[in-house]
């Protein structure tokens, strides 16, 4: 299987870099100093479990890699839409394109069904550039439970996490989700497959709608913003504004607020992916993951004011 990680930053480095190890076809797209130094030198993991180096085969053009099996979309959500319509030259007849951004994705509504079915989101697609680059048939969800960081061009430090769920949106157990969790899965990844991948979409989002934006005003970490009783409330309250919406759309998420707050100050003093962009000066994935639920309230008329 040969595959392409179409933004090889701090997440897509390093799973290049696992896989490159474990004896895999796989190219990273990168630019910049970053791409210099994984040519030169490859790509140095640092983290809990363990330090080594990896040379995966590493581009700085889209035409330049070809048809691919795999593209693993490794960008952040804000951009997405400018990638998206460049990922042509990897797509042949059977390529499979596996989203990992945070929030709610461009393909959340497409083959729904129901009253919402088909819906896009101004403010995860705007002007439907994402929808018209990649066809709903390519699709495969993904979660990422990991994170790292770029501390240098070229060497990626492992925080935690080792986890990546896949699903596809109908719900099957396909060949092809097999066929990538086998792959990730001998990369030294933890990869299940869930028929449920909206579900776990949106679980994910309970958090990160919460935690994400309030550790990026405050500093916080998850464990301070747990066990803070003001911004516990806070946290809750919106918490139950995103399961409010949820339920709209016909979803009964299977793990309480309560259990997603233990599970937060149980990760510890771990600064969301949001404070990281924010010391770091770059763009926030605000939009798909907090912009995304309160366009969702507005159409399903559910009040979200926090």
């Amino acid at each position: 299987m040969r595959s392409v990680i179409a933004g090889a930053g701090a997440i897509g480095a390093y799973l290049g870099a696992r896989m490159a190890r474990a004896g895999q076809d796989v190219t990273l797209f990168a630019r910049g100093p970053h791409l210099r130094a994984m040519r030169e030198r490859g790509v140095r993991v640092t983290g809990p479990e363990g330090d080594f180096e990896a040379k995966p085969a590493v581009a700085d053009s889209l035409d330049a890699i070809g048809p691919t099996d795999v593209v693993l979309l490794c960008v952040k959500a804000h951009s997405l839409p400018d990638l998206a319509p460049r990922l042509r030259p990897l797509l042949g007849p059977e390529t499979v394109v596996v989203s990992m951004q945070n929030g709610v994705p461009w393909w959340f509504f497409q083959g729904l069904g129901g009253e919402f079915d088909g819906l896009r989101l101004e403010r995860v697609d705007p002007g439907g550039v994402i929808t018209a680059s990649i066809e709903p048939r390519r699709v495969v969800g993904s979660i990422a439970y990991l994170s790292s960081e770029v501390v240098e061009p070229g060497v990626v430090r492992h925080i935690e996490g080792n986890r990546i769920s896949l699903g596809e949106p109908d719900g099957t157990r396909s060949d092809r989700c097999r066929k990538i969790a086998h792959a990730l899965s001998a990369a030294g990844l933890r990869c299940p497959v869930t028929t449920r991948i909206r579900h776990e979409i949106w679980v994910k989002i309970l958090g990160n709608v919460a935690f994400n934006p309030i550790s990026a005003l405050t500093g916080a970490t998850l464990a301070q913003m747990a066990r803070h009783p003001d911004l516990g409330r806070l946290i809750r309250e919106i918490m139950a504004e995103a399961e409010a919406v949820a339920r709209k759309l016909g979803m009964e998420l299977p793990i309480s607020i309560e259990q997603r707050m233990a599970g937060a100050e149980k990760v510890g003093e771990h600064k969301t992916s949001m404070l990281q962009d924010v010391e770091a000066g770059r763009p926030l994935e605000l939009e798909a993951v907090v912009g995304a639920v309160v366009e969702l309230g507005e159409l399903t008329s559910q009040p979200s004011p926090r």
